[in-house]
């Protein structure tokens, strides 16, 4: 069952929570996405066979929580994540980031690094507001953007996105490849080679970027962005399970 938690900012947070042992492994889902995607849904499952604690939730403008998607930014689904992790868990906790959710991952380790056990991450896409959006926008694009404060992008999964200015210049102040990323515990990059949204050169990038002792990625030939796929969710299973074993 569905369940909400109101958060400090006032937003209204759409969850299911699994209690069990810890650490607890949270689900930071993508850009657009939601908490009943086949990886969040395949992951409680699997939490739960194990008798493993694990939280999925809905980011502000997300699926069944509060506001819109063209309000948000980083930032905001920061303070989401944040607030969720404080909430609703308690002792270590395990980040899994898809996508989006792997630059929420990163930037909860930099919140509260003191809870985190581990982490994996799937597609990462850290800093995509500036490297990927920004960086690529047209001059056309961005006088758009000023004037208007926001531009509409084209999709390969779904409608396309409004872009807002303040995701662009919000996402500036949640840059994490710009300065030192300290993952001091183990830590696990999956990336496909057949991505479309996030390049193999974004996770070599975050590999060679962030410090720590014990980080690894992992390609795997001709894996999509979804990276769903029965292959790819038994991958995510074992670099989860390597992760707790390690930490």
């Amino acid at each position: 069952m569905t369940e909400y938690l109101d958060t400090p900012q006032g937003r209204r947070l759409a969850y299911h929570k699994t209690d069990g042992k810890g650490p607890c492994l949270i689900f930071c889902g993508g850009l657009k996405s939601d908490m009943e995607g086949t990886k969040a849904i395949h992951l409680e499952a699997w939490a739960q066979a194990q008798g493993r604690a694990f939280l999925r939730f809905d980011y502000s403008g997300h699926g069944t929580s509060s506001g819109t998607f063209e309000e948000g930014c980083i930032g905001d689904w920061h303070e989401d994540t944040l607030a969720a992790a404080e909430a609703l868990t308690e002792g270590p906790i395990l980040p899994i980031g898809s996508s989006m959710g792997g630059w929420q991952a990163l930037l909860l380790a930099r919140a509260v690094p003191e809870r985190i056990a581990g982490m994996v991450t799937i597609a990462a896409a850290p800093d995509f507001t500036e490297d990927g959006y920004w960086a690529n926008f047209s001059a056309e694009e961005k006088a758009t953007l000023d004037r208007d404060g926001q531009v509409e992008l084209p999709s390969d999964y779904m409608e396309p996105y409004i872009i807002t200015r303040r995701m662009i210049e919000d996402g500036r102040a949640q840059l994490v490849l710009r300065s030192p990323l300290s993952l001091p515990f183990p830590a696990r990059f999956l990336q496909g080679t057949a991505d479309t949204a996030v390049s193999i050169e974004t996770a070599v990038r975050l590999l060679e970027h962030a410090e720590g002792p014990d980080m690894r990625l992992t390609l795997v030939k001709d894996a999509d962005h979804r990276f769903s796929d029965e292959t790819c969710l038994g991958l995510i299973e074992e670099a989860v399970t390597e992760v707790i074993e390690r930490a």
